[in-house]
């Protein structure tokens, strides 16, 4: 892998900063003090988690980590990202292969991943990739609608959404604790969650979500021909690609940071409030978790293996729950593209291979 010093510098950054202030402060001043819950939660807040929470939970994980790993395939197959549109070598900000200038095709230039991490994993396999993205991505965003509705319609929202901008302050001391090592003193989260705690559930909900979903559209080549303006929302098609990798990144911290807390701060009482919705230390709710994860692994088992050994079932399936959708949202309407003279790219990528015969190589070697 090879990132660009500046782009380096625009991600880590921030959070480098945030970490040395944290440290300043803690060797200057101290601790800062953490508020007393009832300082900056409303008094009516929901307690405990009911059913359905625990349900598009365990929904989401399924198909966010099917998601991950289906996407993680497709990147590979153009390993490069980049802030602009031409895609010439050398412009990219990031690049997962060691080719700084391909001179082949565009094949010549992919990566591929083991099976045990990318979805199907191995050679030649993004067509199936996409199959799996496609509807993974139909039942992500399908659950996260139930889950926003219920949200907002039985008032577990203020478990989530900040009602005042202590949270921010409030926030950043709980993370000076966290970062210098020194656990704060953990709300019952069966009631409420810590000032950090809500500030990240929130933005992964209402900022990381809806970014994934707008910006992944905006690499269709279907949808634009149809809706010109599409990618423009995020600058091109190549700056949609680039945010989509970069929410992706940060759906995996949060899941390792979210699962690391979880472990940390009373993992069996956590696990029931979750798994059971209920506020106590018995191990019934770590039992049901762990058959979960299972579940988990056999579901992705099964991608993988119906992936190489059905995958024209595979296929069928996807067009049987997605053409219906393309057909209603593009088939319909007529493409709009144009292009001009300024739209051409300064390199082509090459698709495919080029042929072998005696005839290809007399031609080329005349310079056709």
């Amino acid at each position: 892998m090879r990132i660009r010093r500046a782009a380096l510098m625009v991600i880590v950054l921030p959070f480098m900063l945030a970490i040395v202030a944290a440290y300043i402060q803690w060797l200057t001043l101290g601790l800062p003090s953490i508020p007393e819950t009832s300082q900056f939660f409303s008094q009516e807040n929901p307690q405990g988690f009911p059913l359905w929470i625990g349900i598009t939970h365990y929904i989401n994980l399924i198909f966010i980590i099917l998601l991950i790993r289906s996407g993680l395939q497709i990147l590979l197959d153009h390993p490069r990202l980049y802030w602009n549109v031409d895609c010439t070598p050398g412009s990219e900000w990031i690049r997962f292969t060691p080719v700084a200038m391909p001179t082949g095709t565009a094949k010549e230039d992919a990566r591929y991943l083991s099976p045990l991490v990318g979805l199907p994993g191995g050679k030649h396999t993004l067509g199936m990739s996409r199959h799996w993205h496609f509807l993974s991505v139909l039942f992500w965003v399908g659950n996260g609608v139930v889950y926003v509705v219920l949200l907002f319609t039985t008032g577990q929202w203020r478990r989530l959404v900040p009602t005042s901008w202590h949270i921010v302050p409030n926030a950043w001391a709980v993370f000076v604790h966290y970062v210098t090592f020194h656990m704060p003193r953990e709300p019952n989260t069966f009631d409420h969650y810590n000032a950090l705690q809500q500030l990240s559930y929130f933005v992964v909900v209402f900022v990381l979500a809806p970014l994934s979903i707008l910006t992944g559209p905006s690499m269709s080549p279907a949808l634009v021909n149809r809706f010109t303006w599409y990618p423009k929302l995020p600058g091109n098609r190549q700056v949609g690609r680039s945010i989509h990798f970069l929410v992706m990144c940060a759906y995996v911290a949060f899941l390792i940071a979210h699962v690391s807390m979880v472990a940390i701060s009373g993992f069996v009482r956590n696990m029931n409030h979750i798994v059971m919705g209920r506020d106590d230390s018995g191990w019934m709710g770590v039992y049901l978790g762990v058959i979960g994860l299972i579940v988990l692994l056999a579901v992705n088992i099964f991608a993988n293996w119906a992936s190489w050994k059905r995958s024209r079932a595979v296929q069928h399936f996807s067009a049987a729950v997605l053409n219906p959708l393309f057909s209603l949202l593009l088939d319909r309407y007529a493409t709009r593209t144009e292009y001009t003279r300024a739209d051409i790219s300064p390199y082509f990528w090459l698709n495919g291979k080029p042929p072998v015969s005696s005839h290809w190589e007399m031609l080329k070697a005349d310079d056709f």
